[in-house]
C-alpha cells in the first residue's frame, strides 16, 4: 500500500514519535552540532556524545522529578532483559520475590525469576483474562521478601494500576515500558522502575533504568559484568558502546516533552484522548472494551466485535485509510489501539470515524 502522507500508527511498539522531533532528527542526520559526522558515527567517547547523553539524563530527571538518590541509567536488552538483571541484583536477602502478575509480561518477568530465587505469585487477574487489577494492601505481601514487583501498564490486554501499591520498606519494582512519560508517578515510591523505550521515548534500543542508590552492588561475585547495575552506575551508562543513536533521539523527545509543559500536560492529553475513545466505544453496539473500566490503559485501548472474522476485516480496512497496526496482541486477537504521547487527537478522531463508518455498514 502507498500512502502520500504519514499514516496514523497504532503500533504497540515500536511506536509514533513526535513529528517535530523526526524533523529535527532529519536536519542533523548528517552533520549533528557541526560535527561533520551524524550521532550514528560519533564515538561515544567524545566530548560531544557525551554533552548529549549527560543533557538526555538531566531532562529525564527535570520531566519525571527524579531523586538525587537514584541513577539513570541507558541500557540494552529491551525490557526482557531486566527480567533477569532484577532478580540477580536485588535477591540479596531471604532470595523472596513477591510478583503480582497482572498480564503476558509481568507471567514472563515472573518465570525468569524463578531461575534466581523463592519466587512466589502473591496475586493475578489471569482467573478473568487480565481484564483487571487486583486490589493489594500490604498484608498481601511476604514481610522479609527482597523486592515486590509488578507491571504498571498491560500493553497485551489493555490494562494499568491505577494506584500504587504500599510495600512499606520492601522495595516496589516495576516495568513501566509501555507507560512511562505518560502520567506523572512519584519514583520515590519505587526501588527500582524501566522501561523500554519504542513506546513513549525513541526508536528501539535503549532500555531506561532508574535504580535507588541503596539497592546497587549487591550483585553475586559471578554475575555477568553487563549484567550488574553497579557496572553501569559507575561509569554513567558509558561502560561499552552505549545504543548511541536512540539515546540522542530520546535526549530530543524529553526536550520536546518540557517545551510543551512537561508531562503533567502530556498527562492531561493522554486522558482526554483515552476518554474520547472508551466512550465511543462504550455508547458503540458493535464493539467492547473488555477490561474493567477503573483498570483501563491510558496508552493500550483493546476492543473486540465479538466476531473474529469481522475483527480481522476491521484491521484491514482500516489500513487502506492509513490506520495501520490496530490488530490486537496474536496471543488474543481483536483490536487494540496504542495511543502513546506522540498519537495526536486527530488520530483519535479518524479512528473514531472510522469505526462508526464501519459499525453502520456491518450492523445495517
Amino acid at each position: 500500500m502507498n500512502f502520500n502522507e504519514r499514516v496514523y500508527n497504532f503500533s504497540a511498539g515500536p511506536s509514533m514519535l513526535p513529528l517535530e522531533v523526526l524533523e529535527k532528527v532529519q536536519a542533523e542526520l548528517l552533520n549533528y552540532d557541526s560535527s561533520g559526522m551524524s550521532v550514528m558515527e560519533m564515538s561515544h567517547r567524545s566530548k560531544t556524545y557525551e554533552r548529549i547523553i549527560n543533557d538526555a539524563e538531566t531532562n529525564l530527571r527535570k520531566l519525571m522529578n527524579i531523586p538525587e538518590n537514584y541513577k539513570v541509567l541507558f541500557l540494552q536488552g529491551g525490557a526482557t532483559l531486566q527480567f533477569s538483571m532484577v532478580p540477580i541484583n536485588l535477591l540479596t536477602g531471604s532470595k523472596k520475590a513477591d510478583y503480582v502478575v497482572t498480564g503476558t509480561w509481568a507471567e514472563k518477568a515472573a518465570q525468569e525469576a524463578t531461575k534466581y530465587g523463592d519466587i512466589v505469585v502473591t496475586a493475578s487477574s489471569k482467573d478473568k483474562m487480565f481484564t483487571y487489577i487486583p486490589k493489594l494492601s500490604g498484608n498481601d505481601f511476604r514481610p522479609d521478601a527482597d523486592y515486590i514487583y509488578i507491571t504498571l501498564n498491560n500493553t497485551v490486554y489493555g490494562s494499568k494500576y491505577s494506584y500504587i501499591p504500599d510495600t512499606g520498606n520492601i522495595p516496589l519494582v516495576s516495568d513501566w515500558s509501555s507507560g512511562i512519560l505518560s502520567e506523572v508517578i512519584d519514583v520515590s515510591r519505587f526501588g527500582l522502575l524501566y522501561a523500554g523505550a519504542q513506546k513513549n521515548i525513541a526508536p528501539a534500543g535503549v532500555t531506561i533504568v532508574i535504580i535507588r542508590d541503596d539497592l546497587i552492588g549487591y550483585a553475586p561475585a559471578n554475575t555477568p559484568v553487563y549484567m550488574d547495575y553497579k557496572t553501569h552506575a559507575e561509569n554513567a551508562s558509558l561502560y561499552n558502546t552505549p545504543p548511541s543513536f536512540s539515546i540522542y533521539v530520546a535526549g530530543e523527545v524529553f526536550k520536546y516533552l518540557l517545551s510543551k509543559g512537561g508531562v503533567a500536560v502530556q498527562e492531561k492529553l493522554n486522558r482526554e484522548k483515552a476518554a474520547k475513545l472508551y466512550d465511543y466505544i462504550d455508547s458503540s453496539k458493535l464493539y467492547k472494551a473488555p477490561v474493567e473500566k477503573e483498570s483501563r490503559s491510558l496508552m493500550n485501548v483493546v476492543f473486540v466485535t465479538g466476531d473474529k472474522e469481522l475483527d480481522k476485516r476491521f484491521v484491514t480496512e482500516a489500513r487502506e485509510e492509513g490506520l495501520i497496526d490496530l490488530g490486537g496482541h496474536r496471543s488474543i486477537g481483536g483490536m487494540r489501539a496504542s495511543i502513546y504521547n506522540a498519537m495526536p487527537m486527530e488520530g483519535i478522531d479518524r479512528l473514531i470515524n472510522f469505526m462508526q463508518k464501519f459499525e453502520s455498514i456491518n450492523l445495517g
